[in-house]
């Protein structure tokens, strides 16, 4: 397929007159050419072509999507940066990518209430910008939740195998669904799961103007919704709202980004009749594994999707692919002979292939000659009828950052962690606050450092530790 055929390929589907997203309005799949077309234009006329590398930092809405699919026809590499990003953590960024040019709404870099049909936006040339590597066209960073962000580049071919992943998934929305996505556009699961894999297969995309969570209900009952993706959070919000309205025809939840916590898992059940079905993907290749049967339950994954090809060594995937993802010749220890290490440590059934998460191999300490996973500290926490949030970290000691009711104390965790692990394992000092930060994809945030920073800045008080 030639270098810019790809968006045609999927732009091409379907009549004009075909829904093709519904916000706040409805917008067909003619709008959608036409807006790209437009942007395409404009884009030409800035200068913008094959080669070119363009930073997009866009707030959520239907032009963000239409002006990195018009990027896309030109034929640039596309480098996408969350808008919520602090001025502190969006500048070593550029200065990683150093891109030619910059496309920004007017609003980026602040907060903003929830997606718009519209956003204003300009063309800016940077100084000393680089072209873009050769064959890559989606670059993006890591969730970064516990370091610096890596930064991760996708060719045509590699976004392309991942939609036809999708669709070979069985049981995933097709021409007939309705598909609400809660997940950022921004990232991965958002922008291929959600608005490409919809673009690809015909459903109607069905984005919430809010998120909150009882007009997000209300939202799925007015469009009909038949699916919604969503992160674990989400589901958590959702199974929160009291006397839902009726969803008849709600068939599928699937849920991505981290593991589903049971308690989140059981509860979203309990209030709407249905199962969350996991997804799995890393940033680095997309979609790997899934379920979307209803019948795999936390902590299962389901199997790997046709497509994908793995492999389960010490406990810890790895996933086949042709080239490095990690540009600038960077992280060279996370793939070597065509595998990418994942760092995730699963579990696969040999009887029938099902993957199952256990955490993260990284998580993994030796305190005095013994293996201690972090993880499993965590979820001792998770188990105190109070706690809602656990992320424990090992510099020195084992630190517990701890999302919990105010009323919770460090003497009551210790005893609870005394109970239930060998000392070893129990934490010696415990950071409690009642929310934990979270990053720009809704993830925990695991850096140590940047725990610290945070987590002490907001409660001061309630930082203590176990003597």
């Amino acid at each position: 397929m030639a270098k810019t055929q790809w968006v045609s390929h999927l732009l091409n589907r379907g009549a004009d007159d075909d829904r093709w997203a519904v916000s706040s309005a409805p917008v067909t799949r003619g709008q959608l050419r036409s807006a790209v077309a437009e942007f395409e234009e404009r884009f030409r006329n800035q200068g913008i072509g094959e080669g070119s590398s363009v930073l997009l930092r866009m707030t959520p809405s239907f032009t963000y999507v239409q002006a990195l699919l018009a990027l896309w026809s030109r034929g640039a590499q596309v480098v996408l940066v969350d808008f919520r990003l602090k001025p502190a953590e969006y500048a070593p960024l550029v200065q990683q990518v150093r891109p030619q040019y910059l496309v920004a709404a007017a609003d980026a870099g602040g907060p903003v209430a929830g997606f718009r049909q519209e956003s204003d936006f300009t063309v800016q040339q940077l100084p000393d910008g680089r072209p873009a590597v050769d064959g890559i066209r989606l670059v993006q960073f890591s969730s970064g939740s516990s370091g610096r962000p890596k930064v991760i580049g996708r060719s045509a071919d590699s976004v392309l195998a991942e939609i036809d992943r999708h669709a070979a998934l069985p049981g995933i929305p097709g021409a007939d669904d309705r598909m609400m996505l809660l997940n950022s556009v921004m990232h991965n699961m958002g922008l291929v799961s959600g608005v490409l894999h919809a673009l690809a297969s015909g459903a109607t995309l069905i984005i919430p103007p809010t998120l909150r969570p009882a007009e997000v209900v209300r939202f799925m009952a007015a469009t009909g919704t038949s699916a919604v993706y969503g992160t674990p959070v989400h589901y958590d919000l959702l199974s929160r709202v009291a006397d839902p309205p009726q969803l008849p025809a709600l068939r599928l939840a699937v849920s991505g980004g981290e593991r589903v916590p049971q308690e989140t898992y059981e509860n979203f059940r309990a209030r709407f009749g249905l199962p969350i079905s996991p997804v799995y993907g890393l940033t680095e290749i997309g979609l790997i594994a899934g379920d979307l049967s209803g019948t795999s339950v936390p902590p299962q994954l389901g199997l790997p999707v046709p497509g994908a090809e793995v492999k389960v060594v010490d406990e810890e995937l790895y996933v086949r692919m042709d080239r490095s993802p990690y540009l600038y010749g960077e992280h060279t220890d996370r793939y070597t002979d065509g595998w990418l290490r994942s760092f995730d440590r699963v579990r696969q059934d040999p009887a029938t292939g099902v993957l199952s998460m256990l955490g993260r191999a990284d998580s993994l300490a030796v305190i005095g000659g013994l293996k201690v996973d972090l993880t499993e500290v965590e979820n001792v926490l998770l188990t105190h009828d109070r706690v809602t949030e656990a992320v424990v970290t090992h510099h020195e000691v084992i630190e517990a950052f701890v999302g919990a009711d105010p009323a919770v104390t460090a003497d009551e965790l210790t005893v609870w962690c005394r109970e239930r692990l060998s000392p070893v394992k129990i934490p010696k000092r415990f950071h409690i606050t009642r929310l934990l930060p979270r990053n720009s994809m809704g993830k925990l945030i695991r850096d140590r450092a940047l725990m610290h920073g945070r987590v002490l800045s907001e409660s001061p008080s309630r930082a203590q530790e176990d003597r």
